[in-house]
């Protein structure tokens, strides 16, 4: 009787280690086989380049590489004397077509009152006279805003909140109307997108909360899905020169998942030290919904 007490132990022994085992290996496969996560994801946010509306010289410099920058700080400031000169030419030509208004005003009154004595003609040549010089001034008026506006623009804003890249752009460089010099990354929009495979599409729906760690990092972030992208690109078909779908004939037996872009936006109120740095590496994982969760989604 004796001798069975050790053997029935190491019996139950093996088997609760079975259970374990398979346990374990159920939640294994749960987990990388089903469940929707995905190791292949990115720090993203929008990028904004920053482009003068005008052309000409660089006389100040205002920040450096990588610096932080808020919406509506100085970055840079191109040479503001012709713009000036341009200001005061427009000023002048305003002066000059109020005058000729005028004086066009005064002969027409002049000729109204002696209409019984002048032909009718003359009567309505005034009255045009005085129609073209209020179009003219009311044109030199735009000019005049329009060189104002020039100069306002010669000091270059920052257009958002955010930290600006790598920095090219010297002191002495001719800039161009259009042509991006500076490039900043809009803290406001930063989030994270992850590629997951099409057989996870159906556990994951708009608003579900999502955990975010950061490659690197020991603290997780949350946050919860914005939106599933609405197509990707078909490789195996392009347009021929006929305009017609050219498909490629050759079909490979063994067919991987396609990538879907999740966006994934990231909660308000947290406490973090995680420096979101755009293109980091993440790993996402859709979490099930929540109660609470459920209800915020509904509302």
């Amino acid at each position: 009787m004796k001798k069975w007490i050790p053997a029935a132990g190491s019996v139950l022994l093996t088997l609760l280690a079975v259970v374990i085992a398979v346990v374990v290996s159920l939640h294994l496969w749960d987990y990388y086989m089903e469940a929707p996560w995905t190791r292949d994801g990115h720090v993203h946010a929008d990028i904004i380049q920053v482009a003068p509306d005008v052309s000409g010289l660089v006389t100040e410099l205002h920040v450096r590489d990588n610096q932080k920058v808020s919406r509506g700080q100085v970055l840079f400031v191109i040479d503001r004397a012709r713009f000036e000169l341009a200001v005061d030419e427009a000023r002048a030509t305003v002066l000059e077509r109020r005058a000729q208004l005028d004086q066009a005003q005064r002969e027409a009154k002049r000729n109204r009152v002696l209409k019984d004595l002048i032909a009718a003609e003359t009567v309505e040549i005034g009255d045009t006279q005085v129609k073209r010089a209020a179009a003219a001034l009311a044109t030199a008026e735009a000019a005049l805003g329009v060189a104002r506006l020039d100069l306002e623009r010669t000091t270059v804003l920052s257009p958002v909140d955010g930290y600006l890249g790598d920095q090219t752009m010297r002191v002495g460089d001719y800039v161009k109307t259009g042509t991006p010099v500076l490039s900043i990354v809009d803290t406001n929009s930063l989030r994270v997108e992850g590629y997951f495979e099409e057989t996870k599409l159906h556990a994951i729906e708009i608003g579900q909360p999502v955990d975010i760690h950061i490659m690197g990092e020991a603290q997780h972030l949350r946050g919860h899905v914005q939106s599933i992208a609405a197509g990707i690109e078909d490789r195996d078909r392009v347009r021929g020169n006929s305009l017609l779908p050219n498909i490629d004939p050759s079909f490979n037996w063994v067919r991987l998942a396609q990538r879907i872009p999740v966006r994934v936006v990231l909660d308000d109120g947290q406490q973090s030290d995680i420096r979101l740095v755009v293109g980091r590496t993440a790993t996402l994982s859709v979490l099930p919904w929540s109660r609470d969760t459920s209800a915020t989604v509904s509302q």
